[in-house]
């Protein structure tokens, strides 16, 4: 298999997800469309084989390069010695959760020179399209909900016991996928404005809402010294007892 020379190397946000982007529709139509045919190319009696995805959209089961160190990360070596030992569709997940770590890795290493805030771009491009997994499993992510820390900000929504330890939102399961109506709308307690990536939340560890920070007056820098955090509702009920 020819590699592509260093200096013909994505270097741009917008490079780096178009060579992703190919590379992952290649891999894509391997395990759907053309399913069959990489099946059998997958031969157990045969040597470590691979499954590379091309940036023109293509796929291919070869040989891992011979260089060393290759030009680029290499996928997952010899998929095809589990294939008669596994079920068809779990054999096939296996290669498609390797594949999504493989492309994840060749993105990020051409990559490399990017800067914190472009590669904060180029993972948010790549993670709004569905992982191979997903299209694989026909698994559908569920929509984002507030956690302990707003991914979209150095500091985010905040809840803490008494001993100062971070809690995350106990309405939010540990899982990641989960059918989506499953799940209401996570409200602001005093609003009832619909969750917003953008702005900051913190939750009360007495009844367990979430509530923008501005409703109760509270700000990021605030609630780093607040161990435990009581929302109007029930400091003013403590306070009648």
């Amino acid at each position: 298999m020819e590699m592509a020379p260093v200096s013909s190397s994505p270097r741009t946000v917008e490079e780096i997800f178009k060579d992703y982007s190919g590379r992952r529709a290649g891999i894509v139509r391997a395990l759907t469309d053309d399913v069959d045919e990489f099946y059998g190319l997958c031969d157990p009696e045969k040597e470590n084989l691979c499954l590379y995805g091309h940036p023109n959209e293509t796929w291919e089961v070869t040989l891992p390069a011979e260089e060393v160190p290759p030009e680029l990360p290499e996928p997952a070596l010899g998929i095809n010695f589990a294939r008669d030992g596994m079920d068809r569709k779990d054999w096939l997940s296996l290669v498609a959760v390797h594949s999504d770590c493989w492309m994840l890795s060749v993105a990020f290493y051409l990559g490399a020179r990017l800067n914190r805030d472009e590669r904060k771009h180029l993972f948010s491009l790549m993670n709004d399209l569905p992982t191979v997994f997903e299209v694989i499993t026909e698994r559908k992510p569920v929509k984002d909900k507030p956690s302990a820390y707003n991914v979209s900000k150095s500091q985010g929504s905040t809840k803490r016991s008494s001993d100062g330890q971070v809690k995350s939102n106990p309405k939010l399961a540990d899982e990641s996928y989960e059918d989506e109506d499953e799940h209401s709308e996570t409200l602001c307690g005093s609003c009832g404005g619909n969750y917003n990536a953008d702005e900051f939340w913190i939750g009360c560890d007495v009844c367990e809402r979430w509530f923008h920070g501005k409703c109760v007056k509270i700000t990021p820098a605030k609630a780093e010294n607040i161990k435990q955090y009581k929302c109007p509702s029930c400091s003013m009920k403590r306070g009648r007892q």
